[in-house]
């Protein structure tokens, strides 16, 4: 392969047709084994389920059918008392003849026979793997068997297996709710669902069990039968999703997006030799109906206007100096939406409020508001837009006039925010959203009704205290999602008290190595003049959020509010 040929492969290895082919085949193969996981999860337990219940199910049966037609108590009882006579030695002899002689008297009994032969006919008419009668020995943690009609490795009344401690004791122990079972993995058996139904004597004793093993081994192969179908399935699928997909792209992307590609080189070309008046996109025959024809039609658009955008840069340039003097004009307007005359009531001595704020570019989306509802009710705001610049400043004036229309129809402070966020969700196409905090402060008791939509925790200071963060409930932001529910809560500000709200660029205010200004921070200087009057504390968290942030530019709007109530009398 030369040198234009490797080219070649590596542009088509590299094309956009070849990048979404290669996705989408590593998306259906991530989706395919994440399925493949669940489908063999849930088919193991669906079948674990079959298994434990057959096997409980058979072993009911088989307890009930014994002990109906077979004096089975007493033979259990016989086997256990030889069994715990024998010696430790004489145990040791098992699976021998003279081991087998100790309990020749059972074993040629026909009522031995009789039960091997009902036992044997459930183990030849059902799925399990073993259907026996033993008993556990706690002393020796082993299972004695009593009758076992397995024919191939025929266990003799007698005879013991080492078990689990946790395994016996759970059968020993069980108190007769649910099903009876435990799985276990055995060296000589594998892994086994053991269920069992418990033989009683006359004086409710457990004498021996009716137990029904089911190897697991099927289980297994179940899954993995399982798992090859599927993972078939799931290639012949991906193959065809693939070439579907090829041919889809190349069609309605790839064609399409080279023809543009040809003009666009096309129209440099021309460009360059000083050509005007071209048509290179407009030629396109792009007929699509989605974003590739929508691309045609704009860089055909753009051609067209590329001559006329030439001739009138100038009178642009002059478009963008009026524009920075709007823009100039809006800051001053908007520094005139939002009250700043301090003190703010002159005439009211029962409190003493200031507010700042300090948008991060010309206008902000961050405001604050207060306004008597009537004599006795103060509103507070505080409010964060989402966003920046222009935007989130217009976005501001609209709900702080919804805001303040709701507080004057005396609504309560969950009441302004839901039918604020009422008025806001259905026509707000642009999904933006604003945090905020309203409170109500009752002059003549102390009383502040709040609620917090979203927006950062208070920070209150109760006489002779220090500021501390109320970490109030928050409900959903206003204008994220129709029928968001908020709630209320009551403070008594007694005579002395503070309420400092922010919107979060003060804690989040950065360093030039991006740290973060922070609650702590903003909380210690709070407290560094904790009698200071409203005015005096935000000016000293604004030179704290100064000294802290340095020569770093600003990244979002600085704004506070902080009231001190000094109660009626005053």
């Amino acid at each position: 392969m030369n040198k234009d040929e490797k080219s070649i492969k590596k542009k088509e290895h590299r094309s956009l047709s070849s990048m979404i082919v290669r996705g989408t085949v590593r998306g259906c193969i991530i989706l395919g084994i994440a399925a493949l996981i669940m489908g063999m999860g849930f088919n193991a337990y669906s079948c674990g389920k079959q298994y434990i219940n057959l096997a409980c199910n058979t072993a009911g049966q088989a307890a009930v059918n014994v002990t109906q037609e077979a004096n089975v108590v007493p033979m259990a009882t016989r086997v256990m008392e030889i069994y715990r006579s024998l010696s430790e030695e004489e145990r040791q002899k098992v699976g021998t003849e003279e081991y087998r002689n100790y309990f020749k008297e059972i074993s040629s009994d026909p009522e031995f026979e009789h039960v091997l032969k009902m036992l044997k006919g459930y183990l030849d008419h059902s799925d399990v793997y073993d259907v026996y009668l033993a008993m556990y020995d706690k002393e020796t943690t082993a299972m004695v068997y009593i009758a076992d009609p397995e024919e191939e490795d025929t266990l003799w009344p007698g005879e013991w297996e080492p078990v689990t401690e946790k395994g016996m004791m759970k059968f020993l122990t069980w108190d007769g709710e649910g099903q009876l079972y435990d799985i276990d993995r055995t060296a000589a058996y594998g892994w086994l669902c053991t269920a069992g139904i418990p033989l009683r004597d006359e004086s409710g004793e457990i004498v021996a069990f009716v137990l029904t093993d089911i190897s697991l081994m099927n289980l297994w192969h179940g899954i993995r039968g399982f798992a090859l179908n599927f993972l078939v399935m799931m290639t012949l699928l991906i193959l065809l999703v693939s070439r579907l997909m090829s041919g889809f792209v190349r069609k309605n992307m790839v064609e399409p997006l080279s023809g543009i590609c040809i003009a666009a080189q096309n129209y440099v070309r021309d460009r360059r030799e000083g050509k005007k008046d071209t048509d290179h996109f407009s030629s396109l025959e792009t007929v699509s109906g989605n974003e590739v024809e929508e691309l045609a039609l704009t860089m055909a658009e753009m051609e067209r206007d590329v001559s006329e955008y030439e001739e009138n840069l100038t009178r642009i340039t002059a478009e963008k100096e009026k524009m920075k003097t709007e823009l100039s004009l809006a800051s001053r307007l908007q520094e005139a939406f939002i009250p700043h005359e301090f003190p703010a009531f002159p005439d009211r001595t029962e409190f003493d409020l200031y507010g700042i704020m300090n948008p991060a570019r010309e206008v902000g989306g961050d405001f604050y508001d207060y306004y008597f509802v009537d004599d006795d009710h103060l509103c507070l705001v505080m409010a964060d837009v989402s966003g920046k610049g222009v935007p989130a400043a217009l976005f501001m004036m609209v709900v702080k006039i919804i805001l303040q229309s709701c507080a004057m129809l005396g609504k309560s402070p969950c009441e302004i925010l839901t039918k604020t966020n009422e008025a806001i969700c259905p026509s707000n196409q642009q999904d933006m959203f604003v945090t905020v905090w309203v409170g109500i402060l009752e002059i003549s008791t102390g009383i502040l009704t709040a609620a917090n939509a979203g927006h950062e925790y208070p920070v209150i200071r109760h006489p002779g205290g220090d500021y501390e963060v109320l970490r109030d409930k928050h409900g959903f932001i206003i204008g994220g999602m129709e029928d968001s529910v908020y709630t209320e809560y009551q403070l008594t500000l007694e005579p002395g008290s503070s309420i400092f709200v922010y919107t979060d660029g003060v804690p989040e205010a950065s360093d030039a190595e991006d740290n973060m200004f922070g609650m702590e921070r903003m909380v210690d200087a709070l407290n560094s003049d904790r009698d200071a009057s409203p005015r005096e504390t935000l000016e000293n968290v604004t030179a704290a959020v100064d000294r802290f942030v340095n020569d770093a530019e600003q990244f979002d709007d600085l704004t506070m509010l902080c009231i001190t109530y000094k109660g009626k009398n005053c």
